[in-house]
Parts: structure tokens; C-alpha cells; sequence
């Protein structure tokens, strides 16, 4: 009760009073009085921010109710946002790379037009002030587009997980970062070595000591950008490799043409869109990742075809296979599988059993459609290879041999068999996967969820 009544008097006492209250202007300044001097107190209700109550004689802050409050105080703490990721497209930004060679010729011949400050009369003062400005533009010359390559080629770990695979399975693992390092050293070594000599030839005493420390510095770092600029002639092929990669657009529906090597995808890929692959009758014809469009109804498809997939471990792929289960783990595809029962491709009809039933397990949540390609050369009766037990066939391998998957449709490129029908089935499919993607990208806006902390560490 006491406390609250002596609020009441603050309240009402004008703040002048109590301002003054402490202050006696009669009094000399050395004077101290032997009363207990008390703190200013000045109210404002416009700058009033926080409300209290007293609670056992002290004063406690009432939280403001409008505000959310987050009872787990606990829980928060401090999270690490990760780098936002990069949309697929990165690789058609990276910067041109010159050749090592004609860096430093145009580094070489810019630094030897730099002359001496103007104004200077002493010779041997000239001669160290321009060795000193040659030596430095030499190496700035040669410093800048090793420190632009540097910071415009991308962080992998900001790359799509797409283009990250790519990286790694055209690269090697590690090879880009690698090299990227070495350009980063080389850019550090000029630099130490420019300026070391730059400092030298600035302390010269007489002219011919300036001009000799202008050749040894500059025939110093000649050496080191020669011996070691092989870094930026790899980082000119990777910069072309990578820029010749396709470009598949995340919000336009792809259909990604997937089964084992030699079977016939990139005769379908010639028919059913723009792209022109090497078609011939051998394994892993496909190398690479080729794109092809499909215009049907004033709308753009992609269509891709990946390498072929042989009967083995993960672990034991080639870097062609790895980059079709890249594709199929890191992007929105519709699946075309393509399966030859005729003997022709080179791959059983049994492996081929397996591999498909290991893909579409995998793959499973990808929407998906059955080719049986090379229809005009099958037969009543399955192709056996030597290999193979038609006796130890089980029921559903057995009807694969004959006819496929259920549902697949038969087609041969030769004779345009099931074409039209196969067009028809490909252009709903994609019309499917259009929605879905749309769908799936409007979520995406909508739901904002907090990452609980576990994510990171």
C-alpha cells in the first residue's frame, strides 16, 4: 500500500519539482548535503514503453499480450541459415577464362607502358619509381581475373543437387575445387612475389640497381605464372565443359527416357522431339545428358535421354549410369522406360527384368509409362540366351520375356508401329506432370515452416 501511494505522489508531482528537487542553486558546488540523494524520476506518457506492476515491493515488466510469446525459451537458439541454393542454370554464368599464355603477354605488355611519376629529376629516383609501378601493375594485372575467376565461379555446395552431380560425374570428385584452389594459390603467389620485388626495386640506390631488380622481379614471377598456370588452362576446360551442359528448366515437364544401354531411347528422343543424339548399335552410345523439346498444343515439353543402365551395385556404376539416377533422384521427370525383348540390345531380357524392377522400385513416386521398343522384330516365342534357364523362369519373369511390363505399349521406329498412340500417351503424361509441378510449386510458396534445429549442427 505504501509503495502504491507513493506512485500516486510521483504521478501527480510535476516533473519540474521533482527535477529540481535535487538541485539547490543557492549552495555552493563543493557543498554535499548529508540527505540520501535520490535518482531523477521524469514520466512522459508518450515515451512511456513498458507497463509494470509491484510485486513484493519491486517492479516486474507486464508482457504485452498482443505480442506472441514463446513459452520454450529453452528451445530457441541461435540457427544457422544455410546458403540459399542456386537454380539450375548456374554453369551458363560462369565467367570466360583466358588462356594462361595470353594473360601474361597482356599483362607483360601493359606493365612496360607504365613510366616513372612525373617531376622526378634525380635518374636513380626515376628508375626505382618506375621499376617499383611496372613491377606492381604486373602483378595487378595478373591478380585480377585470377581473383575474378575465384569469386564468379560457384560455391558447389550452393549449387541445384542436380548440377552438383553433374560436377562430380564429369569431373571427378573434388577435381573442381581442386583446381579452383590451385588458381587461388597462384593469384596469392603473385601477389607476395610482386610486391616483395616492388618493395626492392623502390630501395634502390642508383639506376642499374633499379633496372637489375626490375628484370629479376619480373622474371621471378614470369617463372612462377608459367610453372604453375597450368591451374587456369583446367579451369578454362571445366568453365567449357560445364557451360556445354543442357539446361533443363525445373517449372517445364520433362520426360527423362531411361533403360539399359543399346535398347533404342535415342530413337525414340530423334522422333519424339528436337533433339538429335548419336544413334548407333553399340553400348553407351549416350555419354552425356541430351535434351531435346517437344511442342504439342502451343506447349513446351523437355525430353532427355540418359545413358543405359546395366545389371549391377551402385557402388560398381560408371559415371554415365550415376548420371541417369542423377537425374532421376534431383529432378521433376516423368519416366519413359524403354525395354528390347529382342535379343538385339545386348542386355538379357532376364538383367533387363532385374534392372527395371530395381528402377521402378527406386523411382516409384515418378509418374511412368512402358515402351517395348523394336516390335517388328519380335517373335511368338522369347529370345534365350545362352546364360539363361527358361526353366527356372518364374511366372511374371516368363510373361516379361513375352511381352513386357503390363501395360507397356509396343512400338517399332522402322515401322512407325504404335507411334501415334505412343505421342498420344507421352503428351498426357506430360499434361499431368505440368499440374503436378504447378501444384507442387504453389505449396511451396504457402507453406513456410520454421526448420527445427536438429537439421543443423
Amino acid at each position: 500500500m505504501n509503495c502504491k501511494w507513493s506512485l500516486l505522489q510521483l504521478w501527480q508531482t510535476p516533473p519540474s519539482s521533482l527535477l529540481f528537487r535535487r538541485c539547490n542553486f543557492s549552495k555552493p558546488m563543493n557543498s554535499v548535503s548529508p540527505k540520501i540523494m535520490r535518482p531523477s524520476v521524469c514520466f512522459c506518457k508518450q515515451m512511456q514503453t513498458t507497463a509494470y506492476e509491484v510485486v513484493n515491493g519491486s517492479y516486474v515488466p507486464i508482457r504485452d499480450t498482443k505480442q506472441p510469446i514463446n513459452v520454450n525459451v529453452k528451445d530457441e537458439v541461435p540457427v544457422a541459415v544455410p546458403a540459399p541454393l542456386e537454380g539450375v542454370g548456374a554453369f551458363q554464368k560462369l565467367p570466360m577464362v583466358m588462356p594462361s599464355v595470353d594473360i601474361l603477354f597482356s599483362a607483360l605488355k601493359k606493365a612496360r607502358r607504365v613510366s616513372a611519376t612525373k617531376g622526378i629529376a634525380n635518374i636513380a629516383k626515376r628508375e626505382r619509381n618506375r621499376g617499383a609501378k611496372q613491377l606492381d601493375a604486373l602483378m595487378k594485372e595478373l591478380a585480377v581475373p585470377l581473383r575474378m575467376y575465384k569469386e564468379n565461379f560457384p560455391n558447389k555446395k550452393t549449387l541445384h543437387p542436380y548440377e552438383r552431380s553433374l560436377i562430380e560425374l564429369t569431373l571427378g570428385d573434388g577435381n573442381y575445387e581442386e583446381v579452383l584452389r590451385r588458381v587461388d594459390t597462384l593469384r596469392k603467389r603473385v601477389v607476395s612475389v610482386g610486391k616483395e620485388h616492388a618493395s626492392l626495386c623502390a630501395k634502390s640506390l642508383t639506376k642499374r640497381e633499379a633496372e637489375e631488380r626490375l628484370d629479376e622481379g619480373r622474371k621471378k614471377i614470369e617463372e612462377i605464372f608459367n610453372s604453375e598456370g597450368k591451374a587456369v588452362d583446367e579451369l578454362m576446360h571445366i568453365a567449357k565443359t560445364l557451360r556445354a551442359m543442357p539446361v533443363v528448366d525445373l517449372e517445364t515437364p520433362t520426360l527423362c527416357l531411361v533403360g539399359a544401354p543399346n535398347v533404342g531411347k535415342s530413337s525414340l528422343v530423334r522422333l519424339l522431339s528436337t533433339g538429335k543424339p548419336e544413334i548407333c548399335n553399340y553400348p553407351f552410345t549416350t555419354r552425356g545428358i541430351l535434351m531435346g523439346h517437344i511442342n504439342l498444343s502451343f506447349q513446351n515439353f523437355q525430353v532427355t535421354d540418359t545413358p543405359g543402365l546395366l545389371r549391377r551395385h551402385d557402388e560398381d556404376r560408371n559415371n554415365l549410369e550415376k548420371l541417369t539416377l542423377a537425374v532421376l533422384s534431383h529432378l521433376p521427370t516423368a519416366v519413359l522406360y524403354v525395354h528390347d525383348l529382342t535379343g538385339e540390345c545386348g542386355t538379357s531380357p532376364s538383367d533387363q527384368y532385374i534392372i527395371y524392377k530395381e528402377i521402378k522400385e527406386r523411382f516409384g513416386d515418378h509418374l511412368w509409362l512402358d515402351v517395348v521398343s523394336k516390335g517388328d522384330l519380335l517373335t511368338d516365342t522369347p529370345v534365350l540366351f545362352i546364360t539363361e534357364d527358361s526353366n527356372s523362369d518364374t511366372s511374371e519373369l516368363a510373361k516379361y520375356r513375352r511381352v513386357g511390363p503390363d501395360g507397356a505399349l509396343r512400338v517399332s521406329v522402322m515401322t512407325k508401329m504404335g507411334i501415334d498412340e505412343l505421342k498420344t500417351r507421352v503428351h498426357e503424361l506430360l499434361i499431368t506432370q505440368l499440374s503436378i509441378i504447378k501444384d507442387g510449386s504453389t505449396e511451396e510458396v504457402e507453406e513456410k515452416v520454421v526448420v527445427p534445429k536438429k537439421q543443423f549442427h
